[in-house]
């Protein structure tokens, strides 16, 4: 019995002498506690996903816009007018008062008013409109405006979350979520000039001029317009003017009043190779673009294209697509001379031409 209670308490002894080298030799484990119950639940209780700071930091600067315009009444036998209301939004771009809105919205219109997020009304002034792009510049008056955030170095990318915030239908200040899924869309403008933004963001009537942020609150674009079929019943297609391409609209407007734009008087198609075989998918590489028409009188039949000849430059820079080079066309200072270099019957040559401006 004795020698059963001694082999015991060695063993404790031993057990207790290995513990302590043990927490010697680990002493993180002097304080090691078993996770319990309660605190997993409270791990687990994470933070939503939310862009409440996004919508904090833009929505001040996004403004409700509400045009008045008399009109003759179109179904009185007698003549009389009507006074028409319409709304939209805007973006306050500046705290001097410059607000960009879509062209649509303050068209024809006699007075303009916005309305602020923090309750005040204002009476606006039209600087400048371009219809091409569907923006409007307006001006107001007042002190303490809230920028909207901007920054001129951002590329946003298909896949970024946007928000779209406006005041559709005059509910008040809406915010939709969605994401970009195009940069760019030919012939979204009335001459196909310029590039529209694709997104899922919903836009209905009256968000038209808001703004399209980013899920930090950085103005990705200008609400513009809705995809629309009268045979199909199309949804979540919706389009916004690219930031960059909206700010220097905007300082055109400022400058001059009206946007000035460079006109060749061509259209073309885009080819992968010196025969002209047509481009068919976004995975070909462009070699350049094929001329198909060439208006009469216009600055490219005066330096004398021709119909086929091929556009590879202009001024010996490339260009990716048939609407990036009339983009580059439309950013040149009209009577400005551009070096145009073409390939005409397997021959590679340059041709100055004068680049006058376009006229809407």
């Amino acid at each position: 019995m004795l020698k059963i209670i001694f082999f015991v308490l060695r063993s404790i002894a031993y057990g207790l002498a290995l513990a302590l080298v043990l927490l010697l030799l680990f002493p993180q484990y002097i304080n090691f506690q078993l996770p319990s119950p309660a605190l997993h639940e409270e791990e687990q209780k994470q933070a939503p996903v939310s862009y409440s700071r996004a919508v904090r930091m833009a929505a001040p600067s996004v403004v409700n816009v509400y045009t008045r315009t008399t009109i003759n009444h179109p179904r009185s036998l007698r003549a009389r007018t009507v006074e028409r209301q319409e709304l939209g939004s805007g973006v306050i771009m500046s705290s001097q008062g410059y607000i960009l809105t879509n062209h649509h919205v303050v068209y024809g219109a006699d007075h303009i008013e916005v309305a602020l997020q923090d309750g005040r009304w204002l009476e606006a002034v039209l600087i400048g409109q371009d219809e091409l792009t569907d923006l409007a510049l307006l001006y107001v008056e007042a002190d303490n405006l809230p920028a909207i955030p901007q920054d001129p170095q951002l590329d946003p990318q298909v896949g970024d979350v946007v928000l779209a915030i406006g005041n559709p239908l005059n509910l008040g200040q809406t915010v939709t979520q969605g994401i970009i899924s195009a940069n760019g869309n030919d012939g979204m403008s009335s001459r196909g000039y310029f590039d529209f933004m694709r997104m899922d963001a919903a836009i209905n009537a009256g968000n038209s001029g808001g703004a399209l942020v980013n899920s930090n609150g950085t103005l990705v674009g200008i609400n513009a317009a809705t995809f629309q079929r009268q045979s199909q019943d199309v949804q979540g297609i919706f389009f916004a003017v690219p930031y960059k391409l909206a700010h220097r609209v905007m300082e055109k407007l400022i400058q001059h009043g009206r946007v000035l734009r460079g006109h060749l008087g061509v259209s073309g198609d885009p080819v992968i190779n010196a025969a002209g075989d047509r481009l068919i998918s976004t995975g070909q590489p462009l070699y350049g673009v094929l001329l198909t028409s060439i208006s009469p009188y216009s600055p490219a039949a005066e330096a004398g294209l021709q119909v086929n000849d091929i556009l590879l430059e202009i001024d010996g820079k490339s260009f990716t697509s048939t609407q990036h080079a009339l983009n580059m066309i439309a950013e040149t200072v009209p009577d400005t001379t551009v070096e145009l270099t073409i390939q005409r019957n397997n021959e590679r040559m340059v041709i100055p031409t004068l680049i006058r401006e376009l006229r809407n």
